[in-house]
């Protein structure tokens, strides 16, 4: 049966999106089951108490604080029962020996998935991009099950769309060959056309992996931008200043919700293998969660 269900507010204004029973409930499955991105700030203490029990949580990596910082957080939620995802930068790698101790942390520490991103490190050590890095270390001893790589619906500011598409590719590739489970996660994006065309067409151009969708949590608006503003979140960052006095609409409105995007797209989330959401809750775990509680 199909549903037609009106989205209110938000940067979208007024419109209907369809829905199947099927699709409706793989939607629901997905905020359920959501990734809680965290990052390595004070406010970190105050987002930790608000997880719920057993969640899975995205580690940021913070050029300010070092690798150390977000393997000392991954090691402490893994003891406290949460499923634990270290973000690794590759331009915070300082070279093949650096490499090599990383991945005997994450074997030893029991980490199964791992996020890998370029990063924003400048000057990088010996690794210029996430790929360079990910040839290094899957020839280690590594103990990983899952390795999620970046996307980017929406471009990026330093990178050109071609550059990003091969770079997806060839990690897909490499994680093929290596035997080991891949997802791709992308960046933070406003627009459900934007991100439908581009799922579509990576589908059409052999991406396989399966696709977890980043999208903004329940964030006050100066929160957003000040944060995104002290820590360089890239493509992220970029899209808030072109589009400074759209976001700010939707942030501040009092009808915004995360299914102003996750509607208008909920076709596509179940017909093209969208298996994840990672929410980036810019460390404003409570009212994310209070959403997540409300809307499943």
């Amino acid at each position: 049966m199909l549903h037609k269900i009106p989205i209110l507010g938000g940067l979208f204004g007024h419109r209907d999106a369809d829905e199947t029973e099927e699709s409706t409930a793989h939607r629901l499955a997905l905020i359920e089951g959501m990734t809680f991105e965290v990052i390595p700030l004070k406010s970190l203490t105050e987002a930790e108490a608000a997880l719920p029990a057993g969640a899975k949580v995205s580690v940021t990596a913070s050029p300010a604080k070092g690798l150390e910082a977000t393997q000392e957080i991954t090691e402490r939620m893994l003891g406290a029962g949460l499923q634990a995802i270290p973000h690794i930068s590759a331009r915070m790698v300082r070279d093949q020996s650096h490499t090599k101790q990383l991945a005997g942390w994450l074997r030893d520490t029991g980490v199964e998935t791992m996020f890998l991103v370029g990063g924003d490190m400048d000057p990088p050590g010996d690794y210029k991009d996430a790929v360079e890095f990910l040839v290094d270390l899957l020839d280690c001893d590594h103990g990983l099950s899952t390795i999620g790589v970046t996307s980017y619906p929406d471009s990026h500011p330093l990178i050109d769309n071609e550059k990003l598409h091969a770079a997806l590719h060839a990690k897909q590739q490499l994680l093929a060959d290596a035997g080991i489970a891949g997802y791709c996660s992308t960046q933070m994006c406003f627009n459900p056309s934007t991100i439908s065309k581009w799922i579509r067409d990576e589908r059409a151009a052999g991406m396989t992996l399966p696709i977890h969708l980043g999208l903004s949590g329940v964030v006050d608006r100066t929160k957003l931008l000040t944060m995104g503003a002290r820590l360089g979140i890239g493509q992220s960052l970029a899209y808030l200043r072109k589009n400074r006095k759209a976001i700010t609409s939707m942030m501040t409105t009092a009808h915004y919700d995360p299914n102003d995007l996750l509607l208008p797209l909920s076709r596509d989330l179940l017909d093209h293998d969208v298996q994840g959401l990672h929410v980036f809750t810019f460390n404003q775990v409570a009212a994310t969660n209070e959403w997540r509680l409300a809307a499943s």
